[in-house]
């Protein structure tokens, strides 16, 4: 989820108008409301000093609004967070350790065939039934797989698919 619709998603969350929000971020009163429409719909982002203005305004840490780095710890708990949110994954505890899970309604229900095709591309892995350079084109040209490719280049290593 991008930053805007995770403002909006906060904004809503507290029960906030745009305008409300604006006005406690330190826009002035004509122009508030606008201000946080460019944000909510990505025709602006917001720079880090007024992300963590919103964040405090929303109640919420700017790690709940950025675009999640999960390539750190803290920036994959919150694109789980996220993923509650968006996609209904719940964690639970089974016999002491954490298990994710999605919930069947929503866009949860939307990504479970798509996480079942997962499961059954990394069953083939596992049975030795796929290699793992095979799995790994799966993966990296999802959902692109099945799909006839070409070159456009040969001086860039870039595949486009054939329509």
């Amino acid at each position: 989820m991008a930053i805007g619709q995770r403002i909006r998603f906060f904004r809503m969350k507290n029960g906030m108008s745009m305008k409300y929000l604006g006005v406690k971020a330190g826009f002035g009163e004509a122009t508030a409301d606008s201000r946080i429409a460019q944000y909510e719909t990505g025709l602006r982002v917001p720079k880090d000093e007024l992300t963590e203005k919103l964040a405090g305004c929303l109640g919420v840490s700017p790690n709940a609004l950025k675009v999640p780095d999960i390539d750190s710890l803290i920036g994959l708990m919150h694109t789980l967070f996220a993923l509650e949110d968006g996609c209904g994954l719940t964690v639970e505890l089974n016999g002491g350790e954490p298990q994710l899970r999605f919930q069947s309604e929503g866009m949860g229900a939307e990504l479970i065939p798509l996480l079942r095709e997962w499961a059954e591309q990394k069953q083939k892995l596992d049975s030795g039934a796929m290699s793992r350079d095979e799995y790994d084109e799966w993966r990296y040209r999802y959902p692109l797989h099945g799909k006839r490719f070409h070159r456009i280049s040969p001086a860039i290593d870039v595949d486009l698919p054939v329509d």
